[in-house]
């Protein structure tokens, strides 16, 4: 989807998504010591100005124009700074290893262009930094619900994971969202991916 879609998305309603931080980002997110962030497809901007509450520096990246304004005026009515950055995460290049945070939060792309963006997320993790991604997974097509409906777009674990290398992976696997609908609360399926780069050891895991 182009940007100039994404802006007629954003301008139809007032915010496209919650202005909630995504529940994944406050679970594994809360307990870190602030620093220097980076979210990549910020949107609406709900993550970054969840995280700038938090006393997080963070730069949100997005190429909607109309996304971006909506976020701004978020962070503004929230009191927070957050740098914007209008920008295509395909052509943008992250300052390397510059972030003691980096999050990708249901950015969906074709393979050939999510890899190198992946790869250039990991590249921007600070030593003793974290890589949070979390997106729609393949399975929910079938046992979940919501989300775009082209498996070539969606995640799985493994493929989140072949991008990320030099990162030690903390936790890879596979988590349910509740979500209403017409029919009730039903579960969506995500990816969710977490990385480091010269984490302790403590801080490792094997995946789950």
């Amino acid at each position: 989807m182009k940007n100039a879609e994404w802006d007629r998305r954003y301008e139809a309603s007032g915010l496209l998504w919650t202005a909630e931080p995504n529940r994944f980002v406050v679970e594994h997110l809360s307990g870190l010591r602030p620093g220097r962030g980076l979210d990549l497809g910020a949107g609406e901007g709900r993550n970054a100005v969840w995280l700038a509450e938090r006393g997080w520096r963070m730069t949100g990246v997005d190429f909607s124009a109309a996304g971006l304004a909506k976020a701004r005026r978020m962070a503004g009515e929230r009191e927070v700074a957050v740098e914007w950055v209008m920008a295509d995460l395909c052509e943008y290049r992250p300052e390397p290893m510059a972030y003691d945070l980096v999050l990708i939060a249901y950015l969906h792309l074709p393979p050939d262009d999510l890899a190198p963006v992946l790869s250039r997320a990991a590249g921007a993790v600070a030593p003793g930094g974290r890589l949070l991604i979390v997106g729609h997974d393949v399975t929910n097509l079938e046992e979940g619900v919501g989300g775009p409906r082209d498996a070539a777009v969606l995640y799985t674990p493994e493929s989140v994971v072949a991008s990320l290398a030099p990162l030690a992976v903390v936790r890879a696997g596979r988590v349910r969202r509740p979500v209403p609908t017409d029919d009730g609360v039903r579960d969506a399926i995500d990816t969710l991916v977490i990385a480091g780069r010269d984490l302790p050891d403590g801080a490792r895991g094997p995946g789950a």
